[in-house]
């Protein structure tokens, strides 16, 4: 036994502790086999309408053929704004066998965010949802894209197409005016049809996904994903689950996908992992409707694995009728994205009889790091062992290993490692320790056994309701707002939604108002990021050097001055 490795002892049995993974294979060649393997089986149900593996192999060819024959570069960035519907999963895996570069982009941004992750990716495409062309309209002219397609909800759906496209421009009216130059989506895929597709020979070390995710800077930053990165993650978290999914190798899987798959858990442990296995998909376009999600689970109680977070989890076990679902098939309940709440976990399994077991992960790991195995009978607590292939040292701030039990930051090694952040080099450098362990940023510990528990996090990084807020890009647009002098976001506990923003605000106008900061925060950021509560104050504390000390502002409670 490695003793280095505490972890691999308390292995299930069936987990190796190494896999052999592939060296010459991409994750389209993976993807290629499910096609292959499960022609007839059903891939897809998006709004009540299916789509066979076959007819998702010939779309996203289509679509590949498409992108093709724009005569883009090789690794040329094609930016994808979806929410779980269809046509992201057809434009995403072709752009993947054009052999193309995806980037996901968060559906909630802003035309701030939206402008900035454009330019930074160097996209030349973007594909998007009609929902979201106002906002692009507002960037159109300031960034690298060249060619744009837009697809409308209902496309794809038939007859009943036409009834959600109807419903959403003039009944819910979510489709705000737009106009800019596009293609439709529908007409790419006939235009796709036209062109012979080309199958491209993808090397693994090529880029797959440039997955943005915030930093200590308050810049966004692209972690650099490569087919083998993504490859190794999907076969690491198929061998996890291997134990509990072993007996089910006759059936079809049911995956529930109410996380978004633009997101990097649910796009390896939804989308990825699910077509791997030759799964359906149930796509979950609005997550936060939460009565429509319980009555598509009332239709669907042959669920069987079902990944998500705190806030999701926490919505349905407070709805009376969902306590009367009988999801008897469930198999793993997958908690992540952010810390899952005991009270949370155990009302989930008083409820469906299925324990979550939860993992750790980061944009930059593809995600999964750790996680708990799927034969817990209980909640631990703790987010698991390291998966095969993986091992995790926690360092002190002088970079030596901690002892077993005690704090320090966690570290990572493994093929799921990003090759780094995408055009930044210096922020690469500081990322890694000198022998190749990428440093998370988050503080945490292992017990003798091998288990391990986060405690806190080094980034003053605030999660709220799964998504990851960096104070410092919230400070900055807070400090282009005239009337603010200064200001410090810190994170603060919410019942339900982990934590939320909180502004402390020394302002230079004395009528600024805090119905004039909410407003400001609306038209610039994404929801989850703008402040919740906001506190005017005479100071902010600060150190001897001029830096504002967050550790100090959190002391300040809520007496505004």
């Amino acid at each position: 036994m490695n003793t280095a490795k505490p972890w691999l002892k308390n292995y299930p049995a069936g987990v190796p502790a190494q896999l052999i993974l592939p060296t010459q294979t991409s994750l389209v060649d993976l993807l290629d086999e499910s096609f292959a393997r499960y022609p007839k089986r059903k891939a897809i149900e998006s709004m009540g309408h299916s789509f066979s593996y076959e007819e998702l192999n010939v779309l996203s060819e289509q679509f590949a053929s498409y992108l093709q024959s724009l005569d883009l570069p090789m690794g040329s960035r094609v930016a994808i704004m979806f929410p779980n519907v269809t046509q992201y999963l057809i434009a995403m895996l072709g752009a993947l066998r054009a052999g193309l570069v995806v980037v996901n982009v968060n559906p909630l941004y802003t035309s701030r965010e939206l402008e900035h992750q454009l330019n930074d990716s160097q996209a030349l495409v973007l594909v998007l949802s009609e929902n979201f062309a106002h906002i692009y309209q507002q960037i159109a002219e300031k960034t690298s894209v060249k060619r744009v397609i837009v697809s409308s909800l209902g496309d794809l759906l038939g007859p009943k197409g036409l009834l959600v496209n109807f419903a959403a421009r003039y009944i819910k009216k979510i489709i705000p005016q737009w106009a800019f130059p596009h293609t439709r989506f529908t007409d790419a895929l006939q235009l796709g049809k036209q062109h012979l597709f080309q199958k491209p020979t993808i090397d693994p070390n090529a880029i797959a996904f440039l997955q943005y995710t915030g930093g200590t800077t308050g810049v966004s930053k692209g972690a650099t994903l490569l087919h083998r990165n993504v490859l190794a993650n999907v076969l690491q978290t198929d061998a996890w689950l291997e134990p509990v999914l072993r007996d089910q190798h006759d059936q079809q899987l049911v995956f529930l996908c109410a996380l978004p798959m633009t997101h990097i858990f649910a796009l390896t442990a939804c989308a990825l992992l699910g077509l791997r296995k030759g799964g359906l998909l149930l796509l979950v376009a609005n997550p936060r409707d939460i009565t429509g999600l319980i009555k598509l689970l009332a239709k669907h109680p042959e669920v069987n694995i079902f990944p998500g977070v705190n806030t999701l989890f926490h919505a349905l076990v407070h709805r009376p009728e969902f306590s009367k679902l009988k999801l008897s098939n469930l198999l793993v309940t997958i908690g992540g994205g952010m810390a899952m709440q005991k009270k949370t976990a155990d009302h989930w399994q008083a409820i469906t009889g299925n324990p979550i077991a939860q993992g750790y992960g980061l944009s930059e790991t593809s995600p999964v790091v750790c996680v708990n195995t799927p034969l817990i009978e209980k909640f631990t607590g703790h987010i698991g062992l390291p998966l095969p292939n993986t091992d995790v040292v926690i360092l002190g701030e002088d970079g030596k290993r901690m002892p077993m039990g005690e704090a320090g930051e966690i570290c990572i090694q493994g093929p799921q490692v990003m090759a780094g952040y995408w055009n930044q080099p210096e922020e690469t450098r500081k990322a890694f320790t000198v022998d190749g362990y990428f440093k998370s940023g988050d503080i945490g510990f292992m017990d003798s056994e091998g288990y391990v528990t986060i405690v806190d996090r080094i980034k003053d990084m605030i999660v709220v309701g799964g998504f990851k807020v960096f104070p410092n890009e919230v400070e900055e647009v807070l400090a282009s707002m005239p009337g603010i002098h200064e200001c410090a976001v810190v994170g603060v506990e919410h019942r339900k939604l982990g934590e939320i923003v909180k502004a402390y605000i020394v302002k230079d106008k004395h009528d600024l108002t805090n119905a004039d900061v909410l407003q400001f925060c609306k038209e610039q950021m994404t929801s989850y990021k703008r402040p919740r509560k906001i506190v005017f104050v005479s100071e902010l504390p600060k150190s001897n050097v001029g830096k504002i000390l967050r550790r100090e502002v959190r002391k300040l409670g809520d007496s505004s001055s």
